[in-house]
């Protein structure tokens, strides 16, 4: 809880089996990417005899061989799920709901992170001059930038988009051809580093249904709006994570949740991303709604560059140095 008057949180944390009462000025919320699992409604869920759950609860595929396993999902945790579950000798099918957008490992390496490469190093951009060159791009030019990419990419690897489509398998490059680092930016959902499963989807090792609705579920498995049916012995919903803030609504409270608002999107008014434009990410590594609250999270380069930058924020409220916010009125965050 915040007290406004005097500016502190009270958490109480266990400690080795001890509640101990801290009162911290900040409290960073540094939870990984996303919140708690987003469940999508099954209808018929309680007749299903097999075994049901989400990609949160999964840990191996060594008690699902030679059953039948139906993945429903098809961006980077269904495939990661249903390489794991071929792995460990079970019969996949992944449940594909809307197109993904699919990149390869070694494309993305050469051609969209070239300036982390050992090329871009012997040019003298080091890694630390590379952290500052990404994201010194204002988000508004950014998807120019992904299209023309992406038409590099579709040409280098047009016989593999082929072969994919050709399997089943439904692909797009986001409502505006901008590709995956803006539905990561904007949704973070939908898209797919290619490090192996889609050859087994072309090989036919994963079987993908595509293109038609669940209609519900059955004692056997998955019933589709177009009559068919799926049996399976198990259903695995690699359907995604809800907000951040979500996680506060569990920790703090709803309404300090309902406060601050979801985290990530820039407002672009696609599909997940509804505007108004923000300009930039929303809540990420700054300050918040909620005085003394801050979200950090992201993958490796985000957290490695932006980490530095919410430590510096904190530091400069410790040290007493002003640190107006824009939009707020003149007064400091202190």
């Amino acid at each position: 809880a915040y007290d406004e008057a005097e500016k502190v949180w009270t958490v109480v944390v266990d400690r080795v089996g001890q509640r101990v009462t801290l009162k911290p000025k900040h409290i960073v919320f540094a939870t990984g990417a996303y919140g708690p699992p987003r469940r999508i409604e099954l209808p018929g869920v309680d007749s299903f005899k097999g075994e049901l759950l989400h990609s949160s609860q999964y840990s191996t595929g060594e008690k699902f061989r030679g059953k039948r396993v139906a993945v429903i999902g098809a961006a980077s945790s269904g495939h990661d799920v249903s390489v794991d579950l071929w792995e460990a000798g079970a019969k996949v099918t992944m449940v594909q709901r809307s197109p993904t957008t699919v990149v390869k490992s070694d494309t993305l390496m050469d051609v969209g992170f070239e300036i982390f490469s050992e090329k871009a190093l012997a040019r003298g951009i080091t890694t630390d001059k590379a952290d500052m060159i990404v994201p010194s791009t204002p988000f508004a030019l950014v998807p120019k930038g992904q299209r023309a990419l992406y038409d590099v990419i579709r040409a280098r690897d047009g016989d593999f988009y082929t072969r994919l489509s050709d399997s089943g398998f439904s692909i797009d490059f986001g409502e505006d051809e901008t590709g995956l680092l803006m539905k990561a930016y904007r949704t973070g959902s939908g898209y797919y580093i290619d490090v192996g499963a889609c050859e087994l989807i072309l090989n036919g090792e994963i079987k993908v249904k595509s293109g038609v609705g669940i209609k519900s579920l059955t004692p056997n498995g998955i019933l589709f709006e177009d009559g068919s049916e799926l049996e399976v012995d198990a259903i695995v919903c690699c359907t995604g994570y809800q907000s951040m803030n979500e996680t506060v609504a569990a920790v703090v409270s709803r309404e300090v949740a309902d406060k601050v608002g979801p985290c990530w999107g820039l407002g672009s008014g696609v599909k997940g991303d509804p505007g108004p434009w923000q300009g930039e990410l929303r809540n990420m590594w700054k300050p918040t709604a909620q005085e003394g609250l801050w979200f950090h999270g992201g993958n490796l380069a985000l957290s490695r560059f932006y980490s530095k930058y919410v430590a510096l924020q904190l530091k400069a409220r410790m040290e007493g140095i002003a640190t107006p916010v824009y939009g707020e009125p003149s007064n400091s965050r202190t």
